[in-house]
């Protein structure tokens, strides 16, 4: 059957049976998703290859987003998070965006760069035209690093070079700029930048120190936007409520670094769920949000179309591949592609940032209507729920409770545990 991102009720559903109807809407074999389940998941023996001194396993949540529509095709989207209400916010918020199409998407080229500092340069201004004049046998040099990335179509585009004043002297600053096809690519150009700094520095006169990659990927970006269907949200009202709300992370570096955090409450899910480098996304997306100005604002941007409904837009680096590191190795992480169905790291990252679009835009529709704490309160209730105790049976009319009562606490949950035992 076709794949769909419309599952009815999958909430009301066993963990099997989710599982299974997730797979049978994505078109796949059961067993191409069997290692969400941890016991079918990573190993000891698989972990201790992935990092040093391994004593165990941390579990994380994987739950699946759906509703999402991306470039006109249905997608299921694994999401990896301890936050309650991330997946359900995305999923309510790619159910509006539906109704208009979903996400369209666009990228860059897939372009890393790495940097090699050169210092003691006698005359910096020369030594960057030296670098410049030597263009071709230093991407020649470098490109020799990698013969396979170069047959798939990839390698160094170019060489930039930048004179950066600092308190113990200027700077000489070789940029490779390199295609890195599906590969994240930061051993790619780490690799490439110690080939080439020794002749680089003597090219300018200086002496090489730091050769590693930057992640401000500003020239590897993707897209999303979308449009909010006014009457679906609730009217003109709202509308303008939700672009206030917005517009006030533009212009607020406070209000920025929360609404940025939602942004990345979806993004980050995915990319941790895929196997890919979180803390690369997150370094390359807060710097990103850097105005040319100086000034931290946000991300996105929210406006009203010709029809009053809401536009919405994202742009933002996305460092992602399928190839090399976790992605290849944890079998969660090879479940989660395989639930995507992308075949390229492009549309691995188009989608992450049509989730983080759809969970910025759940966020900030809740905090412009309802206020944040409702769309969580029972969710987290159920949280608090299972720390008291509560058996699953028992778990419903504790969070019904507490949810009635507006508080969702501890002892409160404690007190009432035991009222709804004492009146068994």
């Amino acid at each position: 059957m076709p794949r769909t991102s419309r599952i009815q009720r999958l909430r009301d559903l066993s963990i099997e049976d989710r599982r299974k109807s997730v797979a049978d809407a994505a078109g796949l074999d059961l067993a191409a998703i069997a290692a969400f389940d941890p016991a079918h998941g990573l190993t000891t023996a698989l972990a201790d290859h992935m990092i040093e001194n391994v004593t165990g396993i941390l579990g994380v949540p994987i739950g699946v987003a759906t509703n999402f529509v991306v470039n006109g095709s249905d997608v299921l989207v694994p999401m990896a998070t301890e936050e309650a209400s991330v997946v359900a916010a995305a999923s309510n918020a790619a159910k509006v965006a539906r109704v208009h199409g979903g996400f369209t998407t666009s990228s860059t080229a897939p372009i890393m760069q790495a940097q090699i500092q050169i210092v003691g340069v006698a005359d910096p201004e020369a030594g960057r035209v030296r670098l410049l004049e030597a263009r071709e046998e230093l991407i020649a040099l470098a490109n020799a690093q990698d013969p396979k990335l170069v047959e798939f179509g990839g390698g160094v585009r170019d060489i930039a070079v930048r004179l950066v004043p600092s308190r113990a002297g200027t700077y000489v600053v070789a940029h490779l700029r390199v295609d890195v096809r599906d590969a994240m690519g930061a051993n790619a150009v780490n690799t490439m930048a110690e080939a080439v700094a020794a002749r680089a520095a003597e090219i300018a006169g200086g002496r090489s120190l730091l050769r590693i990659l930057t992640n401000k990927a500003d020239l590897r970006l993707s897209r999303a936007r979308a449009v909010f269907d006014a009457a679906t949200l609730g009217g003109p009202d709202v509308v303008d409520d939700i672009i206030h709300a917005a517009a006030l992370a533009e212009a607020d570096p406070y209000r920025a670094a929360t609404h940025n955090k939602g942004i990345m409450n979806g993004i980050t899910a995915v990319v941790l769920a895929t196997g890919n480098d979180t803390r690369a996304v997150e370094a390359g997306a807060h710097s990103h949000a850097v105005s040319p100005a100086g000034r931290y604002t946000s991300l996105s941007r929210f406006e009203k179309d010709a029809d009053g409904n809401i536009a919405a837009v994202l742009e933002l680096p996305m460092p992602v591949g399928l190839v090399g590191g976790a992605t290849k190795i944890h079998p969660a992480a090879q479940a989660s592609i395989a639930l995507l169905g992308v075949r390229t790291a492009t549309e691995l990252a188009e989608i992450i940032t049509a989730v983080g679009l759809a969970q910025n835009f759940a966020a900030v529709r809740a905090l412009a209507t309802e206020g944040i704490q409702r769309g969580h309160m029972s969710l987290h209730a159920r949280n608090i729920a299972s720390t008291v105790g509560a058996t699953p049976e028992e778990v419903p009319a504790l969070v019904a409770r507490l949810v009635a009562d507006r508080k969702v606490r501890a002892d409160h949950a404690e007190k009432v545990l035991a009222e709804l035992r004492a009146g068994r």
